[in-house]
């Protein structure tokens, strides 16, 4: 028996069409879509991306492109609460690999793994514009500075 793909809810549809109200282009509209369709799924899968790019009237090589050129635009499943730990240069100087490594031996993941309860997935990230405090992470939508491991341990719940 074939599995039904996935389809856009009419609470997304709803929100999509309200956002395309804004341009004049409905493709304007791509990243708030997708952003939508990853509120309520937590990333966004080809099937939805076909959807949204129907609606949108454009092709799906398109939108594709539009996602994977947008670094917070998920492509694959991840985790409840998103933990982007900061890359870039600064935050490199001041700590960053040791950052990644705790987080990651914590959680028992690699980066771009979902941790074993589904709760956590760990991804670098380019500069989130902080590097006075480095380093620094994002976590869910929360800017954390000044990371140390004490800081890791609050946020890891330990």
């Amino acid at each position: 028996m074939t599995e039904k793909p996935a389809v856009l809810t009419a609470v997304e549809i709803e929100e999509i069409t309200a956002e395309m109200s804004h341009y004049a282009d409905k493709a304007a509209a791509s990243i708030e879509a997708l952003k939508i369709v990853q509120k309520y799924r937590r990333w966004v899968s080809d099937d939805c991306l076909v959807a949204v790019a129907q609606l949108l009237d454009i092709s799906p090589a398109q939108l594709e492109g539009v996602a994977t050129f947008y670094n917070l635009i998920y492509r694959q499943p991840v985790g409840r609460t998103v933990i982007h730990y900061c890359n870039s240069v600064s935050c490199w100087i001041m700590g960053a690999e040791q950052v990644e490594e705790r987080l990651c031996r914590h959680l028992n993941v690699e980066p771009g793994e979902l941790s074993a309860d589904g709760e956590y997935t760990v991804l670098p990230i380019v500069c989130l514009g902080a590097c006075d405090h480095a380093p620094v992470m994002l976590v869910g939508d929360q800017l954390r500075h000044d990371v140390t491991d004490d800081v890791i341990d609050e946020i890891l719940g330990r």
